[in-house]
């Protein structure tokens, strides 16, 4: 069995995802990440995270897919044996923005299966598993087996245009609720991490927008938010810093969603 604690990274060869790999690369992971991409088309960052200090195992997934799961948490146990850290990070916005009176019923299913049904079901696989190795005796002194979705500001604020988007994430949030309680009695701790507006390729065709917004005080610290500043907190919750607070929800959005007057 691998030596070093392993993490699986949904969505985690760009955007935030690639944020978190660097940050957990750096403090001694080994990576398993999956994406829509074939191997192929990632080579470059894979090596860029072995020369991080990782190991890394890679699987083109569509995580909406319940063999694409199968076969990504057998990569993973194949591959390192173990799985320690689970972060729900991939998702997509809709493929086109619509005002809710005009939404398809085709872009809804989209997204909620890839935001909501794949990392809920995702969850479900890994938690069996992790719980089955509580139950034959964890290590007193190992660290705690985390599971960490990333969901986003949208879990409260909402936007008209994009509800689809909005309401998986909420769900997303409630889901990461249920199973911070129901794998407490294993030791598991669960968290959510809610990310403002962070610069990636998702975000790039609403720049100017969101510029505009900032520079007016949409944020308490007048930046874009980076996939660095989602890693360095899913590595905190990930390395034991936060032991007292399964079921916690960290904003990441540089105080956008403190209510002002």
């Amino acid at each position: 069995m691998n030596s070093k604690p392993v993490a699986l990274v949904t969505g985690g060869s760009r955007g935030i995802g690639l944020g978190v790999c660097e940050s957990l690369a750096s403090e001694g992971y080994d990576l398993f990440l999956c994406g829509r991409r074939s191997a192929d088309q990632v080579v470059d960052i894979l090596v860029h995270l072995k020369d991080l200090g990782a190991e890394v195992g890679y699987a083109a997934a569509d995580i909406s897919s319940s063999e694409d799961r199968s076969n990504l948490i057998d990569g993973v146990y194949g591959r390192f044996g173990r799985l320690d850290v689970l972060v729900n990070n991939a998702g997509m916005a809709p493929r086109k923005r619509a005002d809710i009176l005009d939404a398809s019923e085709e872009i809804y299913d989209e997204v909620m299966n890839v935001n909501l049904k794949g990392p809920y079901f995702l969850t479900q696989a890994v938690a069996r598993r992790m719980a089955e190795s509580r139950r034959n005796g964890a290590d007193p002194d190992e660290q705690a087996p985390t599971i960490i979705f990333i969901t986003s500001v949208s879990v409260t604020a909402a936007s008209p245009n994009r509800g689809e988007y909005c309401i998986s994430k909420a769900g997303l949030a409630m889901a990461a609720s249920l199973w911070a309680v129901r794998l407490a009695e294993f030791g598991i701790n669960v968290y959510e991490i809610r990310p403002g507006v962070i610069a990636t390729d998702m975000t790039s065709g609403v720049k100017e927008k969101y510029d505009r917004l900032i520079a007016d005080g949409l944020t308490l610290q007048p930046r874009w938010g980076t996939p660095r500043d989602v890693g360095k907190a899913v590595a905190s919750l990930a390395g034991g810093d936060w032991p007292y607070s399964t079921g916690g929800a960290i904003y990441v959005d540089g105080g956008m969603s403190v209510p002002r007057f």
